[in-house]
């Protein structure tokens, strides 16, 4: 799921958008618009979580839970266990371990739109 912007035809947010969809080699702006969400998701849950008292039980265990899952997703490290951290996680943290970046990255396409290609024809799962 995803969310449009507000303001359709605001410049500066186009130029942005327009920058991460090439250098990320996303197919449209929605895949971005995906990231996006997800990641103010995962920003609102970690606000909330700080406005809750540090020994608050629910604070202790969703955090713990919402770091754990940062770690899996290879987004924080092992030493970045506070909340902080999650409110400091960018898009560009997400489009970095996406597969056709880590492809790319590694060497193993000439382009990111080739890393895409590999990806699509099953050369690369």
């Amino acid at each position: 799921t995803f969310k449009k912007p507000r303001r359709p035809y605001e410049k500066e947010r186009l130029d942005a958008e327009l920058k991460l969809v090439g250098e990320y080699g996303l197919r449209c702006k929605r895949e971005l618009w995906r990231v996006q969400y997800a990641l103010s998701r995962i920003r609102n849950a970690a606000r909330m979580l700080l406005t809750l008292d540090e020994k608050n039980p629910r604070r202790i265990f969703e955090g713990e839970a919402l770091l754990r899952r940062m770690n899996k997703y290879g987004l924080l490290d092992e030493s970045q266990n506070k909340l902080d951290y999650v409110l400091a996680l960018t898009v560009e943290n997400f489009l970095e371990r996406r597969l056709q970046t880590v492809v790319f990255k590694a060497g193993m396409a000439k382009s990111i739109h080739h890393a895409r290609v590999l990806i699509r024809q099953r050369h690369i799962r």
